[in-house]
């Protein structure tokens, strides 16, 4: 089962993450997310268990705990959906007979 974890303090690291969640099982992997250019936690991240109950269970018993003067949000990661290649929405085609400003 694949988890969000959001609400991180961008302290948390892979294996303070991979500890917190080990507490309700096996953990196959987990990955604080970080800026591309910085290298900076961007306070949330990703954990596999090996198995649902035991995913649930964490989900459960993580869901707004306070770690690190933070409550974190625990929930069932999100299929990733695939962006549309348009980006920030900026065109050449101003629409209609010039501007007015």
């Amino acid at each position: 089962m694949k988890i969000y974890a959001s609400n991180l303090s961008f302290n948390t690291n892979d294996a303070e993450l991979n500890e917190l969640f080990s507490k309700f099982g096996n953990v196959e992997s987990a990955k604080v997310i970080t800026d591309r250019e910085t290298g900076r936690s961007r306070g949330f991240g990703f954990v596999e268990m090996l198995s649902d109950e035991e995913g649930r269970e964490a989900i459960k018993g993580l869901n707004n705990k306070e770690v690190e003067g933070r409550a974190m949000a625990v929930s069932i990661a999100k299929e990733k959906t695939e962006r549309s290649n348009g980006g920030g929405g900026y065109s050449n085609n101003r629409g209609g007979g010039g501007s007015r400003w």
